[in-house]
């Protein structure tokens, strides 16, 4: 039998601290419309990745790109669920289809701006003076393009040179970092006036070292948040893009280029169920990620980390 002084001990014994990162995870994980939101934008990613496998039990025409001339504008019924479109094509495996270029796209520009973003921030923050200028000044000039304008021009030039699925991603990325820039230049000077950076510059590590092991960790969740919410502008441009016609090439579908048949009076008035269907999932991918932005934003908020 236990001791009253035992039983006291194991009483005042103190429990085991978090990690802010533990803190942060718990916090998101209470947070009901971030994990609704994480939740369907996981099961929308899966459906997109699982398409090829999908599309023979969707429709009876699998085949995204071709033509039938018997099957055009069906309305929905039991072998078409979501219909067809104006080619006979099936509307419901051209979302899957449409949602992996999509997703695709946002993805891959989101990474491209965040690590061009975040290498010329951290330098010009960590560096400041002449480099700081040089850096800052070409970020100013990057945001001031046209950004519409370099797109088109861009896309036409790249078009045949590169494949243009990848001339849209290059082109949004290379035009889309200096908001990031700007945000990781300003967290790292003020991170680096802290004293273990100059410990650590004291002992002789090197700047680069410096800047990956001890800056970047700092500036981390307030890159993670950024990520998420550029990620959704991305998918926003894409499908812009493609509904006007110089985003992803019309043969490839994508959100954006179903979207893009709502153009036509008869289709947006009597035919909804073409371009009702990628509007929606559209629409509730970016509220997703963009609530999915706001409770990494809260949980990650140095203030809350209790």
């Amino acid at each position: 039998m236990a001791s009253p002084s035992t039983t006291i001990e194991q009483q005042k014994k103190p429990e085991r601290s978090l990690s802010p990162w533990q803190i942060a995870r718990k916090k998101y994980m209470k947070n009901k419309l971030a994990m609704i939101s994480t939740m369907f934008l996981v099961f929308v990613t899966i459906m997109t990745l699982l398409a090829p496998f999908l599309a023979p039990y969707l429709s009876p025409i699998p085949d995204i790109s071709k033509v039938n001339i018997s099957s055009m504008n069906i309305p929905p019924n039991s072998d078409h669920y979501l219909g067809t479109d104006k080619a006979g094509r099936d509307v419901l495996t051209r979302l899957f289809y449409g949602g992996r270029i999509s997703l695709l796209v946002g993805f891959s520009a989101t990474l491209m701006v965040i690590t061009l973003g975040t290498l010329v921030g951290s330098i010009a923050g960590f560096f400041g003076g002449f480099v700081d200028n040089i850096l800052m000044r070409f970020t100013d000039l990057v945001l001031n393009f046209p950004f519409l304008v370099f797109v088109i021009v861009l896309n036409t030039i790249l078009y045949g040179i590169i494949d243009g699925l990848w001339v849209l991603i290059i082109v949004i990325g290379v035009l889309s970092w200096g908001g990031v820039a700007r945000l990781v230049r300003s967290k790292v000077l003020a991170e680096k006036e802290n004293e273990y950076i100059l410990a650590a510059l004291s002992i002789g590590c090197s700047p680069a070292k410096v800047i990956r092991k001890h800056l970047l960790p700092n500036v981390l969740s307030t890159i993670i948040v950024q990520a998420t919410l550029i990620f959704a502008s991305m998918i926003v441009v894409e499908s812009a893009l493609s509904y006007l016609g110089f985003g992803v090439p019309q043969a490839t579908p994508s959100w954006g280029n179903m979207l893009s048949s709502a153009n036509e009076p008869d289709v947006l008035q009597g035919k909804p169920w073409i371009w009702m269907p990628p509007a929606i999932v559209l629409t509730l991918t970016i509220l997703s990620v963009n609530f999915i932005g706001e409770g990494l934003k809260d949980a990650l908020n140095p203030k809350s980390l209790r």
